[in-house]
């Protein structure tokens, strides 16, 4: 299964690997990392620095910069003291040209800031390309607010009706904040009541539009504080079982996965943390987190970048260990809204969740080789994501058949089990 959506994380990381790794080539890093290599080259040219490591160490300028910029005479032959000239003066006067294109569309996009923090993002740029459609043209601001024509104006030509609701929400709030003067104790329910109270049944109004209607006119209902310790861990409430039992198999892909915790030690005593999600039919690393802290959110983000791989986990299984991260009640709830069934294997028992701990030390060991840490957190962070990408598109596995988990994937028989 290719993957074809990448975050601006993960396509910034990737020039970092190909620009610091001596010697290295675009072919090379792109089939480390499962790409296509003209995807690592747009890349390299939007994200890169200019400059790469050459096979010595030392600095060079990065070929593919400097085949983007233009610098070389088309024929590759001497230029002319006059051809020379003309071509400096072409480049001048399109460097000009491209740079006032880029002071107005930062302005146009500074002007554009103050509207995405508002309430529906979505809408606020629909607002914002209105506002400024006299001073700028549409299909231009349509395209720096990445907002395509046809919605915009289809979002305009609604203008009459949106305002003729909006007119009548304001009527129910006002209504609303009569009843709530009376009584500020009154929340949605009730409001809804005495709305309705007396109302015919084609003039009633429903608790969903009240309750909406009064969040945006900040009609609040009275409610008492409840006093929370954020720094006491939360257990779940229910007793997770074993569900694996040691058997780390699985029938098709996205159905059974195993997670874990391991520390990457930096030097100096510190210590960053990598949280890993393990699809059990091909050992495919379909989610991973680092931080430099052990809270619930770092296996919660592990979990979540294997749901946005997937596409779903629903109906899947994901077994850990007992650790307070994946015992906690915040991880539970996750589980619980995106359908997957928790497993746990004994306190203390490292074999209840071997394979984890396998990817672990091999990691470790094929990285870190005779060390003993990271000279630092940016080489660790860099190596980490250089092994965890090639490990799922090149490296080997035999359980696999010395076929890389993605590979084996592609190649199988099964078909990736997806939501009902």
């Amino acid at each position: 299964m290719v993957r074809k959506n990448y975050s601006e994380e993960f396509r910034r990381q990737a020039v970092d690997l190909y620009e610091s790794t001596p010697g290295a080539t675009i072919r090379g890093i792109a089939a480390d990392l499962g790409i296509v290599r003209g995807t690592l080259t747009d890349w390299v040219d939007k994200y890169g620095t200019g400059r790469k490591t050459a096979a010595d160490g030392t600095g060079v300028p990065n070929p593919v910069r400097s085949r983007h910029g233009g610098v070389d005479s088309p024929t590759g032959q001497a230029e002319t003291p006059e051809q020379a000239i003309r071509r400096l003066e072409a480049e001048n006067a399109s460097l000009r040209a491209e740079t006032a294109k880029l002071t107005t569309e930062r302005e146009i996009l500074r002007q554009a800031a103050k509207y995405f923090g508002r309430g529906d993002e979505l809408v606020s740029r629909f607002q914002f390309v209105s506002d400024y459609s006299d001073t700028y043209e549409v299909k231009r601001l349509c395209m720096l607010v990445e907002i395509e024509r046809s919605s915009y104006y289809a979002w305009k030509s609604a203008e009459p009706a949106r305002a003729a609701r909006a007119a009548d929400d304001d009527r129910l709030a006002a209504r609303a904040k009569v009843i709530h003067d009376q009584d500020s104790a009154y929340g949605a329910p009730r409001i809804t009541a005495e709305l309705n109270d007396g109302v015919a049944a084609g003039q009633r109004v429903n608790h969903k539009r009240v309750a909406r209607v009064m969040r945006e006119h900040g009609i609040v209902g009275y409610r008492k504080r409840r006093r929370v310790q954020t720094t006491v861990p939360e257990p779940a409430d229910q007793k997770v079982p074993d569900l694996l039992e040691r058997d780390f198999t699985a029938e098709q892909p996205n159905r059974v996965y195993v997670g874990d915790i391991t520390y990457l030690p930096l030097a100096g005593g510190k210590n960053l943390y990598l949280a890993t999600v393990i699809d059990c039919y091909s050992r495919r690393l379909t989610g991973w987190a680092v931080a430099d802290h052990m809270r619930t959110e770092l296996v919660a983000d592990a979990l979540r970048a294997a749901k946005a791989l997937r596409g779903s986990l629903a109906g899947a299984e994901f077994h850990s260990d007992h650790g307070a991260q994946y015992a906690s009640k915040e991880f539970a709830e996750l589980c619980s809204r995106m359908q997957v069934t928790q497993s746990m294997g004994a306190v203390g028992t490292s074999a209840d969740n071997s394979l984890a701990e396998s990817f672990n030390a091999a990691l470790k060991r094929e990285v870190l080789r005779d060390e003993a840490l990271w000279p630092d957190e940016t080489t660790c962070r860099r190596e980490v994501f250089r092994w965890v990408t090639r490990y799922n598109t090149r490296r080997r596995h035999s359980w696999c058949g010395q076929r890389a988990p993605a590979v084996y994937e592609e190649g199988g028989t099964a078909t990736l089990a997806s939501a009902a």
